[in-house]
């Protein structure tokens, strides 16, 4: 065979290898199939989503000096009134408060379009909500939509929550009380989607929430597509809490091709805290989550379990790229809560991190109390497998502990570096290493 003809089948190869290491698998860590409803990436068509309500055309204004909360929300229920449609953001600066979509609403941002939250948060109405893992009084957010099915947001322009005073209060309050949590810095999240199906966010720039920047509370089949979320992560102010996606008891769920920089969490796993999480109607599992295609600045990881989470089953991080992110995948455990994280699969990730894969016990704002059938945490049956990443702490961080258990756990196809190059899986129940190089050195 001459030069060209083994050039040629050497190119077949890689190709092959190249589809087969890219090829999806078909079902879950579970064994469960993956519905067909994960492969239809196809984008919502606006133009059938009903007649379009351009809101200047309703008076509106384009004026960023004035806050017009009242007369963009005159349009939303002008068309839930005429029987729904989509409320356009045409080009231009539209300051706004709260806003609350209604059932056959929509939300389009049109290219050059910005919805800019006001920095105010006396323009925030205060309503009952879910934060944290609790159901309690608090700010709603600048985008709500509750019992909406089929909510969309589209569009190429930006919702922009101006965030920039609420961080300044943040730090300023962290200086008088380090202790100061959350919800004592009085400040709102940017998307509040809750108790809704069939849910899609596609192509928007969501940037510099005052407070996380989505949060889904008992959703299902959600799908972002290739929305970019940013909040400053470096000089000051950063911007505290903005977590990308937070996914509160929610199913069937898909992320792709999404660009994420914040300065916390990137998808953040949520459902519930305390002793007796289990026990309260209000929590939910949370189940059946894709993340692909995804390109990770800074952010907490590229999916994060916790730490207000306690039941996360089928969750599928694959094909993403990171930059300085904090971890590829992180298990929170938190003490006073009984925890079971399972069937979770990462592949096809390559790029820089701090740490790799990590469980370790998060003790902030905890709460033990008694409980004599407290079910015991753990984390089982999860897959690492055709990784390229290069830590700045460590690959692996899966910290040995009394109060949780870590078993099932697959490493395979591995290239991993960084400045630790500790990798004693002694403990882990049951654990398989497969073609593991950390830091050139070959582990098995």
């Amino acid at each position: 065979m001459n030069k060209i003809g083994i050039f040629t089948v050497v190119l077949l190869m890689a190709a092959t290898m190249t589809s087969a290491r890219k090829k999806h698998q078909q079902t879950f860590p579970d064994g469960t199939p993956v519905p067909e409803w994960f492969s239809d990436t196809a984008k919502v068509d606006v133009d059938k989503l009903g007649r379009k309500y351009v809101i200047t055309d309703y008076g509106v204004v384009d004026d960023t000096a004035v806050v017009q909360t009242a007369a963009i929300q005159g349009v939303i229920d002008r068309a839930f009134k005429d029987g729904g449609g989509v409320i356009v953001i045409p080009k231009g600066t539209f300051l706004t408060g709260s806003l609350f979509f209604r059932q056959g609403t929509h939300l389009h941002l049109a290219d050059g379009g910005r919805l800019k939250g006001s920095d105010a948060i006396t323009h925030y109405e205060i309503v009952k909500t879910r934060l944290e893992g609790q159901t309690l009084n608090y700010f709603a957010a600048l985008i709500n939509a509750d019992e909406v099915d089929g909510f969309t947001i589209t569009g190429k322009g930006t919702i922009d929550g101006n965030g920039r005073k609420f961080y300044d209060e943040f730090w300023l309050r962290r200086k008088v009380n380090p202790k100061c949590t959350n919800l004592e810095a009085l400040r709102p999240r940017m998307v509040y989607i809750s108790n809704s199906t069939n849910v899609t966010v596609q192509d928007v720039r969501l940037v510099n929430s005052g407070f996380w920047t989505n949060h889904l509370y008992k959703c299902g089949n959600v799908k972002y597509l290739d929305c970019y979320i940013y909040a400053p992560t470096s000089g000051y102010p950063k911007g505290p809490s903005t977590d990308a996606l937070d996914l509160d008891g929610c199913h069937d769920v898909l992320v792709r091709g999404c660009y994420i920089n914040v300065n916390d969490d990137g998808v953040c796993l949520k459902g519930g805290k305390g002793t007796f999480v289990d026990k309260d109607t209000t929590n939910a599992p949370c189940c059946n989550i894709i993340i692909e295609n995804c390109s990770y600045g800074i952010a907490g990881a590229g999916v994060t379990f916790g730490s207000e989470a306690w039941d996360c089953s089928n969750v599928i991080l694959r094909d993403c790229r990171f930059d300085g992110t904090g971890n590829l995948v992180l298990f929170k455990m938190r003490p006073d809560t009984p925890q079971s994280y399972r069937n979770v699969l990462v592949e096809n990730v390559s790029g820089r991190t701090k740490n790799g894969i990590r469980a370790a016990a998060w003790r902030q704002f905890h709460n033990p109390q008694e409980r004599e059938d407290k079910p015991r945490s753990g984390v089982k049956n999860v897959t690492l497998r055709n990784v390229d990443i290069e830590c700045s702490k460590r690959f692996y961080d899966v910290r040995r502990s009394d109060d949780y258990d870590v078993s099932d756990v697959v490493f395979e196809n591995i290239k991993a570096k960084d400045p630790d190059g500790d990798f004693d899986t002694s403990y882990i129940q049951n654990c398989t290493v497969k073609n593991v190089i950390l830091n050139d050195s070959k582990r098995l």
